[in-house]
């Protein structure tokens, strides 16, 4: 989750000078200049984002001498405090339950059925198959690291360029956290004082309309390069394909189906995620053994933490920089502009989609919802339309470095190096970006479910 384990990410004098701006900054009284610095110090070293947020706040205190130095750890502990928040481990545990029961392979088998007679279809098919598992897990490194695994093997065993196969592997991932449910939009939404369920609803069809642009990619790509066309279409063999995985493909209907209708909360269908993935495995399909259900609640345990430690590091962070009245600041910057609905709106795609190459997702969320959305509130954008755009800006910092941590598991995943994998995801990142910028300056696509179910 972090870029911690990779070590340091920058040769030792650009380290060194960025610790003597550190330096510099405290010492002529810029403690706000010193937080920022501080923190991107840290993070260069290759120190824990939730480390270095929090480390950077307590020197800001300690410097400003402005509150007590307990006010940290206070403001952590109440960063993590929200019962919205209890749908993060259920659905960690639900994707881990499903990569590891054997779900996902059938998921992966229908999605061929359906869609592998198209040219290039393999490409066709892991996207299918990418919006049916972001509608389990709702996470983009627990789809790249669970069905990557599956896709990236298939295609490489029928001729494809496995830059190719990486590349659409780590771009469909990132519909993960766009279809409901979506671990990112629960933190905004927590950040935000925004229903949640709104947010899941306002989410769906940007993540089909991202899945529908990469398949014209993937169409043009194949008539270009010469993919063939991978099985015939089959009418007995999708018939076979979906009755087995038909209990598989009800999960997403159950979890969105019971939040949009209201059956449940979007807490309350984490769990229910939590209860039919053990059913599956356990009952149904029999895969999950004691050991693999020990080996998936530690991952799931460390995973939480490792966010949950995130979220409390920023939640100090937000309140510095509200505190200090950054939003305000920025509308000072923006002047005239700050009034213009395009204006913001573009500014905020240009912050998300820098930071998004910087920072992990939580984090960024957390430390920049109270900055950008008063100002886009401010400008009339609903919050919960300026949800859906920051959550798929920072899906697309995924795909870029240093941090795109998507990049960084698909090439554990595949065996290529780094430069690889983000070669081959390139082209795809243009159709990603138009799918942003549809969502963003036309309201109505991910505006129009939360208004006919919730307004």
């Amino acid at each position: 989750m972090t870029p911690s384990r990779r070590g340091p990410l920058v040769p030792p004098i650009i380290a060194a000078t960025a610790v003597g701006l550190c330096l510099f900054l405290a010492l002529q009284g810029y403690y706000l200049g010193f937080l920022f610095a501080s923190l991107f110090t840290m993070l260069l070293l290759g120190i824990p984002i939730a480390i270095a947020l929090a480390g950077s706040c307590l020197m800001y205190v300690y410097l400003t001498g402005r509150v007590p130095d307990v006010v940290v750890a206070h403001r952590m502990i109440n960063g993590v405090d929200s019962f919205p928040l209890l749908a993060i481990p259920f659905f960690i545990l639900a994707g881990n339950l499903m990569n590891n029961g054997g779900i996902t392979t059938r998921i992966f088998d229908f999605a061929k059925a359906l869609m592998g007679w198209m040219r290039g279809g393999l490409g066709h098919v892991n996207v299918g198959a990418s919006i049916v598992f972001s509608g389990m897990s709702g996470a983009a490194v627990a789809d790249a690291g669970g069905l990557g695994t599956i896709e990236i093997k298939a295609m490489r065993d029928a001729g494809y360029d496995q830059e190719f196969a990486v590349g659409i592997t780590a771009a469909s991932s990132t519909i993960g956290p766009i279809i409901p449910p979506s671990l990112p939009m629960v933190i905004y939404g927590v950040m935000a004082s925004t229903s949640v369920g709104q947010l899941f609803a306002a989410g769906l069809i940007p993540g089909l309309l991202m899945g529908v642009v990469l398949m014209v990619m993937i169409t043009w790509l194949a008539r270009r390069r010469g993919y063939p066309r991978d099985a015939s279409f089959s009418l007995g063999f999708l018939g076979v394909a979906a009755k087995r995985a038909f209990l598989s493909l009800m999960t997403p209907v159950i979890i969105v189906g019971g939040i949009i209708t209201g059956a449940f909360t979007p807490t309350e269908a984490a769990i229910a995620a939590v209860i039919y993935a053990l059913l599956l495995g356990t009952v149904v399909y029999r895969t999950l053994t004691w050991r693999r259900l020990l080996k998936v609640s530690m991952e799931t345990i460390e995973t939480t933490a490792i966010i949950l430690f995130i979220v409390a590091g920023a939640s100090i962070f937000a309140w510095i920089l509200t505190s200090n009245q950054v939003t305000q600041h920025v509308v000072a910057l923006m002047g005239p502009f700050s009034d213009s609905q395009f204006a913001v709106l573009l500014f905020a795609n240009l912050v998300l989609l820098v930071v998004g190459c910087f920072m992990e997702t939580i984090a960024a969320i957390t430390i920049l919802v109270p900055v950008l959305l008063p100002l886009a509130v401010a400008a009339g954008v609903d919050p919960v339309h300026f949800g859906v755009i920051m959550v798929l800006n920072l899906m697309i910092g995924l795909l870029t470095p240093p941090v795109g941590m998507v990049l960084y598991v698909l090439s554990r995943v595949s065996n290529i190096s780094f430069e690889k994998c983000m070669r081959g995801t390139l082209p795809f990142l243009v159709p990603l970006v138009l799918a942003l910028l549809l969502v963003t300056f036309i309201p109505a696509i991910s505006m129009w479910l939360p208004t006919l179910f919730y307004r």
